[in-house]
């Protein structure tokens, strides 16, 4: 899988995603500044594919930086609690600090998610019977539990339906002045690209870190605050996007194998290649209406993620 072909399918989508939706927009009409089209384009198209893309390439490194550091390929936001821990803290934020704003909502989030994260991994640490299977099982059942304590609560403070608006992901509510939280993605993609390989090496084994003079517990904290803070700005802005964390490293680690300094731009660019694939194709179908992009990308996703349980059985057996 070539970085070219990935640039020219990103560029591809990218305009495709421009001039897809119930208005239509041609070229000639952004010739016109005042229009309507144009208008249009500039407060709702253009955001909405800054922040596909930034969400797509952010979830997709969230998902490679997890599976380097737990040794799993199985593990990422979606199958480690990250992303139900991110959902109970802005229930928190939402019971404890109503008129909290959303800097205020994003530490709480970001708290709850490093937390949720930090948990997960100590239960790694503790489980003795490390199967590539099994592991992703047990963040999922944790998962469940984490999400059900946020359903519970926000019953019984009867702000469900505030909730839901995080719960499942949705690209069409996104305007000029609402996605401006996911510029954070920007900085961090950069400083990933630039501890590649000390996460690489700290995957590798707290010895073996240790050997090589990296501070292993350090490397490993730092890496999931990137995380929590990845997930937490996806959250806040666009809600929950399952499977692109675990199903993106995974394809690309097939063809490009496991060091994260050449992987992780090829991960990013498939992160958002197929973001928008799944948005465009959830306009596409039952048009002029809209299918949220948790159902599209949960549905290709699951199908994608049930492969490659099949795959890693398959090769944990021979």
């Amino acid at each position: 899988m070539k970085k070219r072909y990935l640039f020219i399918a990103l560029i591809l989508l990218s305009l495709l995603s421009l001039f897809v939706g119930v208005t239509r927009i041609s070229p000639v009409d952004l010739l016109d500044f005042n229009s309507e089209e144009t208008q249009i384009f500039l407060i709702s198209r253009v955001p909405r594919l800054v922040a596909i893309v930034l969400a797509g390439m952010g979830m997709a490194i969230a998902g490679l930086i997890m599976q380097s550091l737990s040794r799993n390929k199985f593990v990422s936001p979606t199958t480690a609690g990250t992303l139900d821990a991110t959902k109970l803290g802005i229930l928190v934020s939402m019971m404890i600090f109503v008129n909290a704003t959303m800097l205020e909502r994003m530490i709480v989030a970001f708290i709850f998610a490093l937390a949720g994260t930090l948990l997960f991994m100590q239960i790694l640490n503790r489980i003795k019977f490390k199967d590539a299977i099994f592991i992703p099982l047990i963040g999922m059942m944790f998962g469940n539990i984490l999400n059900s304590i946020t359903t519970f609560f926000a019953y019984k403070a009867d702000i469900i339906q505030n909730l839901s608006t995080w719960m499942q992901g949705d690209f069409s509510t996104i305007l000029k002045g609402r996605y401006e939280l996911l510029y954070i993605s920007v900085p961090i993609l950069i400083i990933s690209y630039f501890y590649a390989n000390r996460f690489t090496v700290a995957g590798m084994g707290e010895d073996f870190a240790k050997n090589l003079g990296i501070g292993y517990k350090r490397i490993v904290n730092f890496g999931l605050i990137l995380v929590a803070l990845i997930s937490v700005t996806v959250v806040l802005t666009v809600g929950v996007i399952p499977f692109v964390g675990l199903i993106i490293p995974n394809i690309i680690s097939i063809f490009k194998g496991d060091n994260l300094q050449k992987t992780l731009p090829h991960t990013a660019m498939l992160g958002a290649v197929f973001l928008l694939f799944c948005d465009i194709l959830g306009r596409l179908i039952i048009y002029p209406y809209e299918i949220s992009i948790s159902l599209m990308v949960g549905v290709l996703g699951s199908a994608i993620f049930l492969v490659l349980l099949i795959r890693g059985r398959a090769y944990a057996k021979q």
